[in-house]
Parts: C-alpha cells; sequence; structure tokens
C-alpha cells in the first residue's frame, strides 16, 4: 500500500477513478481539481496574496493578531487560538471588489477550460 504525501498548502486531489466507484464528483471538486492541475489555483493564490497586501487587509490582520495577543498574553495564546479568533474577522473583511476580481478570474478561467 503506497501513501501519497500531501501538500501543506493544498488538500489532496480527489480520486476520480475507480477507487470510490459509487462516489461521484461534486461540480465544486471537479472546478478545483480543474484549478489545480492547470496551474490555475496557484496563480489565483499569489493574486489574491498580491491584492490583500495593496488594500492594507495583510497589515490590519497583523495588527489584529498583535492586539489579540497582548491582551491575552504572549505565553497564553496558541497558533489555534489565533486562527480561531482571526479566521472570521479576516474573511469577513475581505473588500468586495477582491472578491469580485477573483470570481471573474475564476468564470474566465471556466469559460476557457469547457
Amino acid at each position: 500500500m503506497s501513501h501519497k504525501r500531501s501538500s501543506v498548502n493544498r488538500p489532496p486531489t480527489p480520486v476520480a477513478d475507480g477507487d470510490h466507484p459509487n462516489q461521484e464528483l461534486s461540480l465544486q471538486e471537479i472546478i478545483n481539481i480543474k484549478l489545480i492541475e492547470s496551474g490555475e489555483k496557484e496563480r489565483l493564490k499569489d493574486i489574491l496574496r498580491e491584492k490583500l497586501i495593496e488594500c492594507g487587509w495583510k497589515d490590519e490582520m497583523k495588527a489584529l493578531c498583535r492586539s489579540f495577543v497582548r491582551k491575552k498574553g504572549r505565553n497564553n495564546v496558541t497558533v489555534d487560538d489565533l486562527v480561531h479568533v482571526i479566521t472570521p474577522k479576516g474573511r469577513a473583511s475581505v473588500p468586495d471588489s477582491v472578491k469580485a476580481e477573483l470570481l471573474q478570474r475564476i468564470k474566465n478561467f471556466l469559460a476557457s477550460a469547457i
């Protein structure tokens, strides 16, 4: 039995062959596979990082983390604590313009991949 090593940055690609004959892939899984295989997912992640830095979102998240750590005390905070507290705020504060641009890029990719 061979074990594939998963990437730290990306989930394993769903299996589409005969390993799970009764399981059909969802549209979301199929799109994810196409994005990964084409390298478009990495390009989109790079664009997202760039846009979030440009708009100040990354600095805002750093400031929130620092504030939380100061409030709780450095020795009383784990990475899991930070993720739990910051993730909802981070997701909610991504500018609509950044979301719209990425959505449009995904739509364009899908239109060209079909």
